[in-house]
This record gives C-alpha cells, sequence and structure tokens, in this order.
C-alpha cells in the first residue's frame, strides 16, 4: 500500500512499492497529463512536483514519496490556487505557453511546464544560466527559444 496527497487529494493505492510513481499515476489513477518518454529520468516528459520539486516520476519508486505531496500537471492551478475557488484555471506558467506560442506536438510540455513551474517558484528572477541549467527537459521539436521567451515574459 501506498499514501500520498496527490493534487490535494489524499491517495492509498495498493501497489509494489518499487512501481514507478508516473505508473501509479496514470494506470492507477488516470491523470495521464504526466508523460513516459524515455524511462530513465533523462527527457523530464514525467516531471511532476513532491512537495514542490521538481522528479521525474518514471524513476521514483511509490514507496519514497510515501505520506508526500505530489502535484501534477492536471492539479497545477487547482493546488497553486489553494482554497480560493476564484482563482484562475490556468498558472502564469501555462498562461506563458499559451502567450508565446511554446507548444509544436506538445508531448513534453506537460514536464517541461512542471519543471519551469518549479524553479520559478524557487527562484522567482533565474539568470540564463540558471534556467539552462535547471530546464534540462528534452523538447524534440526544438521550442526552445520560445520557452526561453515565456520564462522571460514572467521575470521581466
Amino acid at each position: 500500500m501506498a499514501s500520498f496527497k496527490v493534487n490535494g487529494v489524499e491517495r492509498t493505492l495498493d501497489v509494489e512499492p518499487e512501481m514507478p510513481l508516473l505508473w501509479a499515476l496514470r494506470d492507477e489513477l488516470g491523470l495521464t497529463g504526466t508523460k513516459f518518454g524515455c524511462g530513465i529520468a533523462s527527457c523530464g516528459a514525467c516531471t511532476v512536483h513532491v512537495n514542490g520539486m521538481a522528479v521525474r516520476s518514471c524513476v521514483t519508486p511509490v514507496s519514497t514519496v510515501e505520506g508526500q505531496e505530489i502535484t501534477t500537471i492536471e492539479g497545477l492551478a487547482m493546488v497553486a490556487a489553494g482554497a480560493n475557488p476564484s482563482a484562475p484555471a490556468l498558472t502564469a506558467v501555462q498562461q506563458a505557453w499559451i502567450d508565446h506560442q511554446v507548444p509544436q506536438c506538445g508531448y513534453c510540455q506537460a514536464g517541461m511546464i512542471m519543471a519551469v513551474s518549479a524553479l520559478l517558484a524557487s527562484n522567482p528572477n533565474p539568470t540564463v544560466a540558471e534556467v539552462d541549467s535547471s530546464i534540462t527537459n528534452v523538447c524534440r521539436c526544438g521550442s526552445y527559444p520560445r520557452v526561453r521567451n515565456a520564462i522571460r515574459s514572467l521575470t521581466a
């Protein structure tokens, strides 16, 4: 059994302790916004927040997140809004993604948004070098200039 909070809701799953968090989220809870990309924590498509920190869920066993708070792309705006029901449906990062037309195929975008959201929560005004060293998600379409523009619009 594994118990943790996902997008503000307590969850208990009857799964093997070594099951990757990615598969618990997707297969057991139906939260398919978190994507499988590489399975070795290299691409970042599976990025979620664990207690506010960006974590690659494809290599994170559920046993290591016992009692922790997990946020997925589905819950990002809801968790960011807290108890405020009149809060916007999108976070500032998600809106910047739309405004700067970041996605192309879109496959990496949930993980990229989660990584950028965690970075900006801990460092609201990162340098270009800090962005480059922190956001290591892979985008096969090459939307990196748009990602940087979106981030700059949030820190300017």
